[in-house]
């Protein structure tokens, strides 16, 4: 099948296709979330090198376990979201010095992110303020659970709870009619 023919296909069908070693698929799946991929590490590393290192080391380790993805537990976009994420905390922790600091966040990137960044943002707006710093502290500073728990004051549970409904409106907003579906579809 040649590549121009897998953009027709949905992710999942995409990554079955890795699974048997379909490199159009996987070049397929790049061009699809690599831009969502590259903002997101932008936002997190604020350095163009490592977050294109980190974006190719989280291609590399889907391709290397598209056989163990189960879309009963995530859509392919979540898992490949949440595979890039544990590789931009892997770096953000390797880094020497001060931890990441939350104003940096808000700060534009030394390079353009390579998409539009809109979809971020509203998902980012639909949450309370208090849900919006749970996600900057867990997702762009790598706080444990039990981190946040200790930062926040707040009963472990209560911490889990809100990052659970502060995850779930951001799922909404992403996979509302604004957004681009989550459930393998081309974007």
């Amino acid at each position: 099948m040649g590549t121009d023919e897998t953009e027709t296909l949905d992710d999942l069908t995409l990554i079955r296709r890795m699974a048997q070693g379909d490199e159009a698929a996987l070049a397929a799946l790049h061009r699809r979330y690599a831009g969502l991929l590259y903002a997101l590490g932008s936002r997190m590393l604020q350095q163009r090198h490592d977050v294109e290192t980190c974006v190719q080391d989280a291609f590399l380790n889907v391709w290397k376990h598209a056989r163990a993805f189960d879309p009963a537990r995530a859509s392919v976009k979540t898992w490949l979201v949440s595979v890039a994420h544990h590789r931009f905390l892997q770096e953000l922790r390797s880094r020497p010095g001060p931890a990441f600091e939350l104003q940096d966040w808000d700060q534009a990137p030394d390079s353009p992110d390579p998409v539009d960044p809109l979809l971020a943002q509203q998902a980012l707006a639909a949450l309370s303020p208090e849900q919006r710093g749970l996600i900057e502290l867990a997702y762009f500073q790598g706080h444990s659970h039990a981190e946040l728990a200790q930062l926040t004051g707040l009963p472990l549970g209560t911490v889990k709870s809100r990052l659970r409904a502060a995850l779930a409106v951001m799922r909404a907003a992403l996979e509302g009619p604004a957004g681009r579906g989550g459930s393998g579809g081309t974007p």
